[in-house]
């Protein structure tokens, strides 16, 4: 399957009404909010939209947008790449009210003007996609800094706190 550039702006009520598909690359350097959460710019993003009315009537959006982005190792911070997939299920609505008389399998997506920045939709699922946590799977982080060999050495030239314990331990028991 190919891809091209995915449109700017679209009119969603219009495409719902076609039962209209889009598919498309959005580079992620495009997303100014996705890029602050994450280590660089780089990477895009596979998308794949359908626009319909359901049987309520509803004007409906659904696909998914996934791709790899660079988010920081929380163990090294070092950049990772992870994978990140966004299923996306929106139902149009004029305002807050009848976004919240929506069945509970649609999101909203409040459509005030006629035309909708698709970039916009599509960096706030992939947001919510994130991971709270990224790291290496096979990260080598250094747990114990300085001479590893001297701290094992302090530690056996330590007395044993409990070793006056023992001591009385044995005198009671002759």
């Amino acid at each position: 399957m190919s891809y091209g550039p995915l449109p700017k702006r679209v009119d969603p009520r219009k495409l719902a009404e076609r039962e209209a598909k889009i598919e498309g690359v959005a580079d992620v350097s495009a997303m100014p909010r996705l890029v602050s959460l994450l280590a660089n710019d780089s990477g895009e993003v596979q998308v794949e939209l359908s626009f319909a009315v359901d049987e309520q009537r509803l004007r409906t959006v659904s696909g998914s947008a996934s791709g790899s982005v660079m988010l920081t190792c929380q163990r090294c911070l070092e950049p990772v790449s992870v994978d990140v997939e966004a299923e996306v299920n929106l139902a149009m609505v004029l305002n807050e009210e009848q976004a919240k008389n929506l069945p509970r399998y649609y999101d909203p997506l409040i459509v005030e003007a006629e035309d909708v920045e698709l970039l916009s939709l599509i960096e706030d699922e992939l947001i919510l996609s994130l991971p709270l946590v990224a790291y290496h799977d096979d990260c080598s982080v250094q747990t114990s800094f300085g001479d590893a060999d001297e701290a094992a050495r302090t530690q056996k030239d330590k007395p044993n706190p409990f070793s006056v314990l023992a001591e009385l331990k044995k005198a009671d028991k002759s």
